[in-house]
């Protein structure tokens, strides 16, 4: 199984990160991919992808809760500085987050099209994060409109409707524990997206599946979202695992 989003960085792994992974990597995990946030988060990202050089993967970007009026220029240059010196599997995460902060969206929206711009120049997918705001992503989605343009809607966790139009815009649907909260709604029209479409995520440390919801998630958990997916297509778990890493493998050329 492949985790391609997951933020082991984070200080929630502080006191048991190796752990956490070895766990991981016991269940049959082969791959992680890390989204970045900002730079002050770089360094530990890059170290761990360093100490774990054939499972860990960095992506580059600025995550749309970190675009600070005094900050989000100098953030994306360091992005930009990243991007020519070295080559990551995807530009992630990056996108428009309405739920914390409506005051940013203009330039939340120019953070957004300048890494679009990056990945369509770079040839790289882009991993986007959407909370509150699938009609602007899709705007500026639908503005950037290139035959290079792709990527995964990572956590998905919109309606039939907007998975289809995610679709037609040449983007996949990162599924994660949001499918089995038993409000998470995404269950009752998943079996609708081509199992080709979609790739398993964790987010951890966030959005825990059941019956660990509320806790702090792991990569290890991965089977229980993958579980799920046996019980929305009737497939068995080898053939959920099987197209789903070849759908990731195939998004991050690797």
């Amino acid at each position: 199984m492949i985790d391609t989003h997951t933020h082991l960085y984070s200080e929630e792994f502080d006191e048991d990160r190796k752990d956490a992974i070895q766990r991981a990597l016991n269940k049959g995990i082969t791959e992680f991919y890390l989204p970045a946030i900002d730079s002050e988060s770089h360094p530990k990202m890059l170290q761990l992808e360093s100490d774990y050089p054939n499972q860990i993967f960095s992506m580059m970007g600025l995550h749309p809760c970190y675009v600070k009026p005094e900050s989000w220029e100098s953030e994306l240059e360091i992005v930009k500085k990243y991007l020519d010196e070295r080559s990551f599997p995807a530009i992630g995460e990056i996108g428009i987050d309405l739920y914390w902060d409506k005051s940013t969206l203009d330039i939340q929206v120019k953070a957004f099209e300048q890494q679009i711009d990056w990945a369509i120049e770079k040839d790289l997918p882009i991993v986007i994060h959407t909370r509150e705001s699938f009609d602007e992503t899709f705007e500026v989605l639908e503005r950037k409109k290139h035959p290079k343009l792709r990527g995964i809607f990572h956590c998905f966790s919109g309606n039939l409707e907007q998975a289809k139009r995610a679709l037609e815009l040449n983007f996949i649907l990162g599924i994660g524990g949001v499918v089995t909260f038993k409000n998470g709604k995404i269950d009752q029209f998943l079996k609708e997206i081509p199992l080709d479409k979609i790739v398993l995520e964790t987010d951890s440390p966030y959005l825990a599946p059941v019956p660990f919801r509320g806790k702090r998630n792991e990569s290890s958990y991965l089977d229980l979202i993958a579980g799920k997916l046996v019980d929305i297509y009737q497939k068995d778990f080898g053939e959920i695992d099987r197209i789903t890493s070849e759908n990731a493998k195939r998004m991050f050329n690797n």
